[in-house]
């Protein structure tokens, strides 16, 4: 029997990792193998591992924060329940700053897929402001929506896959020697850029109270859900490799419809940029609900300026979080390009992963389990591919999480 005002737990390990799965391949998988293919070659399928194994370290490590704090708010709150105030600031400082770049890559992506040569920039901008009007007007898609995207994103990469490996110009094999001919900073960079595919993977650590038997039910999830999208990112790789090569991969803004188009089989151009604008515009929806939420949350603990904070009188949206939030992406937009964004999202995303980790190694204080070997590994994970992305992004990544400090620290002396 569900108490009232807690949620019911009907979800069993099938449901789970369907929903993990849900939040895993989505648009990242359109945009991200191109920078990938960049930086290391054919060695991004290493790469590709890597990230992955990072990724399932921090996922372990959110769920055991989430099972002992079920909390909205995620590594934020969890930081400042667990390590301090200001562990908290850098995780949600850096989970927005990170998020806000995703919504760039996102646009462009979009764009990259959708819009006519020469004017990318010109449709993402305006898809960011389009979305931003609706997410202002307090309109957000169910949940019966987010099912229907993803089945036709999945459907558009099975067709497009099928359409390239049965085409003339298929490879089924690859030079092994080139897997390390960029060294390993390559390939560590390209993991770096791939683990941006794997967003939205702690998805699954935040449904302990809504799965049957949580401490069982959450990691078996995590574990097959990030199996199972290996596999299918593992051979969407190989399957452009083979098709465009490294050097065509890394020279496609759109990957896959280039593929495509180099299989001969035409009709299935349209299938595979419907789906990547698809899976482009719900993950835009949602981060853009998701960031201006983080920011009012912040905004009223102080963290960031409290005038963030205003939530709209008749749309029930934090709507200068929202216009703010819109600004820079168009801004991010105007300046920059996905690779650039990309890189960015990343720092961004594995900082705040590396507070959720540190968080999730202190409160195991008997070190007993693999949950602390989670948490050396995530952590240690997103230290070394932080420091192995584009010197450009980490630079600017630093800067901003900088000021970020230090406008923390003015307003903290304002109030004082």
């Amino acid at each position: 029997m569900t108490a009232p005002g807690e949620l019911s737990r009907r979800l069993r390990t099938p449901d789970a990792v369907v929903i993990g799965l849900g939040s895993m391949i989505g648009a990242g998988v359109f945009a991200a193998f191109t920078p990938a293919a960049a930086a290391a070659g054919n060695g991004l399928l290493i790469g590709l591992v890597v990230a992955g194994v990072v990724a399932l370290g921090n996922a372990m490590s959110s769920a055991v924060l989430a099972a002992r704090f079920p909390t909205s708010g995620g590594t934020y709150a969890y930081g400042r329940e667990v390590l301090g105030a200001w562990w908290g600031f850098v995780a949600g400082w850096s989970f927005v700053i990170g998020k806000i770049a995703s919504c760039a890559a996102m646009a462009l992506t979009f764009a990259a897929y959708a819009a006519p040569e020469g004017w990318s920039r010109v449709v993402a901008i305006a898809a960011v402001v389009a979305l931003a009007i609706v997410n202002y007007r307090g309109i957000t898609k169910t949940a019966a929506v987010t099912k229907v995207l993803v089945a036709l994103v999945v459907v558009a990469l099975v067709v497009a896959v099928s359409a390239i490996l049965l085409g003339p110009t298929a490879s089924w094999s690859l030079d092994q020697s080139d897997l390390l001919a960029s060294g390993p900073y390559g390939v560590l960079q390209s993991a770096g850029l791939l683990f941006f595919a794997f967003a939205g993977y702690a998805r699954i650590a935040t449904l302990g109270e809504e799965v049957v038997d949580p401490r069982r039910t959450i990691p078996r999830a995590i574990v097959i859900a990030f199996g199972i999208v290996v596999i299918v990112y593992g051979g969407i790789a190989v399957t452009l490799l083979g098709a465009l090569g490294a050097a065509g991969v890394a020279e496609s803004a759109d990957p896959l419809a280039r593929a495509v188009a180099a299989s001969g089989a035409s009709w299935v151009d349209p299938v595979v940029r419907v789906g990547a604008a698809l899976a482009s515009l719900g993950a835009l929806v949602s981060l853009l609900a998701g960031i201006g939420r983080t920011m009012l949350a912040m905004a009223r603990r102080g963290d960031l300026p409290r005038w963030l904070g205003a939530v709209h009188p008749r749309f029930a949206v934090p709507h200068r979080a929202d216009v703010a939030m819109t600004v820079v992406i168009v801004a991010i937009i105007a300046l920059a390009d996905v690779r650039g964004a990309i890189a960015f999202s990343s720092f961004g995303v594995l900082l705040y992963y590396f507070v959720a980790n540190v968080a999730a190694f202190r409160l195991d204080a008997t070190g007993k389990g693999a949950r602390r070997a989670f948490a050396v590994v995530g952590g240690v994970g997103c230290c070394v591919l932080v420091v192995t992305l584009p010197p450009a992004a980490v630079i600017a990544g630093v800067l901003v999480v900088v000021i970020g400090v230090v406008g923390r620290l003015a307003t903290g002396r304002r109030r004082s």
